[in-house]
């Protein structure tokens, strides 16, 4: 699968964040950058080690909360309360 859209290296490290993140749905990367869930697999394939694509893959593959549609209604946010906190 070929990646269409240019992006920045902003973008893409904010992508690869957002792909990390067990909270943050395939949708709203494609809402935020218009990039799909095919295309955001193909981007962390390239831009990540080997091992630790396939751990990513491992983590992602069948993660309710990675799919809007497969999500409790009772997940209303994208991130954890802890992620923002400045420590």
């Amino acid at each position: 699968m070929k990646i269409d859209i240019v992006l920045d290296e902003e973008s893409i490290s904010r992508i690869i964040e957002m792909a990390w993140e067990d909270r943050t749905p395939f949708e709203a990367i494609e809402a935020c950058y218009g990039v799909s869930e095919p295309q955001v697999i193909e981007l962390m394939r390239r831009n990540m080690k080997r091992s630790s694509f396939k751990m990513w893959r491992e983590r992602v593959s069948g993660r309710k909360t990675k799919h809007l549609q497969l999500r409790s209604k009772d997940v209303s946010r994208g991130y954890s309360p802890m992620q923002y906190k400045h420590r």
